[in-house]
Order: structure tokens, then C-alpha cells, then sequence
């Protein structure tokens, strides 16, 4: 299992945390997220088939950015 932190702009509370984490849950590949949001941090653990593109697609989708 591979596991990558990607910075989210945008969450302000724990809907908006619940919210990213649905979206990324949703990606395939991807087996767990843990959001941080205090840090604006989210932590996302995979297996090898997952695309990161698609994870900034779910998170824009989501109503959120990420950032760099």
C-alpha cells in the first residue's frame, strides 16, 4: 500500500473535510483518507492503480483546490 499527503484549499470544518474525503474515497484505487484540517492536509493510501490527476479532478469537483 503507497501513501502521498496533497495539500487542500478551502476546508473550513469537518463537512468540508467529510466532503474531500467522500470524493477521494470514490477514486479507484484509493483505500483510505485521512484529512487534517487543521494543516489543510490529506493523507491518501492506495494501491499502485491509482492516479493522482484523478485525485485533483475529485477534489476540484468537490468545491475545493489543491494546492502545488
Amino acid at each position: 500500500m503507497n501513501q502521498q499527503t496533497i495539500k487542500v484549499d478551502g476546508m473550513t470544518c469537518g463537512g468540508c473535510a467529510a466532503g474531500v474525503t467522500r470524493a477521494l474515497q470514490a477514486v479507484a484505487g484509493v483505500a483510505e483518507v485521512q484529512v487534517d484540517l487543521a494543516s489543510k492536509a490529506v493523507t491518501i493510501r492506495f494501491d499502485g492503480d491509482a492516479q493522482p490527476a484523478a485525485w485533483q479532478q475529485a477534489v476540484e469537483n468537490a468545491g475545493f483546490d489543491v494546492i502545488g
